[in-house]
């Protein structure tokens, strides 16, 4: 059993761009969205960026008009997307995951994008587990809502935990250990870029900066947390 469990952001963390944004050009060049789609959408993130849209509101502009598709066509299309970002990871990313990976760590990627962009990005890093936001699908289509909360801010250590609880659930019983200490890990590492992640950073044994926001710069420096200013 691994006794290190390595979690990711994805966005500009393991990757230097907006996940989304990637996959809303690659959609319109696919002619499966409607051209300027993804000029919308960045507009959108810009107003996030500026305080002006809440982080609902640009995941749910994000699922009603990144995900207009219909599900049977979802799978021909993530393939696609897989294949045109591979060649786009930075090399030193993979090189860090596959650290993990070689050492025989839990990895998963812990995002608040939605899981179906997110999941190319997952198979194409090699990471096996991914908790991210899940969209609502109804009548075979996407909705436009999600399920549950986002997995963003002090939503993202209840979806570790919870994850780590049904892992445990079939081996340990209910012996009143922590979901960690159930799973068996002795350590907890988790990289991240945003001062949103601060909860599961606190949460970690071991937090890492990357290329950090600066709200999350100045936590980790007074923190005494290690930064990485580049992983490209």
């Amino acid at each position: 059993m691994a006794d290190t469990l390595a979690l990711f952001d994805l966005d500009f963390t393991l990757i230097p761009f907006d996940s989304g944004l990637r996959w809303a050009r690659f959609m319109v060049g696919e002619g499966a969205l409607a051209a300027g789609t993804d000029e919308a959408y960045l507009d959108v993130c810009r107003g996030y960026v500026a305080g002006r849209n809440s982080v609902e509101e640009l995941h749910r502009f994000a699922a009603r008009h990144l995900l207009a598709i219909a599900g049977e066509d979802l799978p021909a299309l993530q393939a696609r997307f897989e294949a045109a970002i591979s060649a786009e990871l930075p090399s030193a990313s993979r090189a860090l995951v596959a650290d993990h990976l070689q050492a025989g760590h839990l990895c998963c990627i812990v995002t608040t994008t939605n899981e179906i962009v997110a999941r190319p990005f997952a198979r194409a890093f090699g990471i096996p587990h991914l908790l991210a936001s899940r969209p609502l699908v109804e009548a075979g289509r996407f909705s436009g809502d999600y399920r549950g909360p986002l997995c963003h801010g002090a939503a993202k250590v209840e979806c570790v935990e919870a994850w780590l609880r049904e892992r445990a659930a079939g081996t340990v019983g209910r012996d009143g250990q922590s979901p960690a200490a159930a799973a068996g890990f002795r350590q907890r590492i988790f990289y991240s870029d945003a001062c949103s992640d601060l909860p599961l950073l606190e949460w970690a044994d071991e937090a890492v900066a990357v290329r950090p926001d600066p709200g999350l710069r100045a936590h980790a420096e007074a923190r005494g947390w290690r930064i990485i200013e580049r992983l490209e």
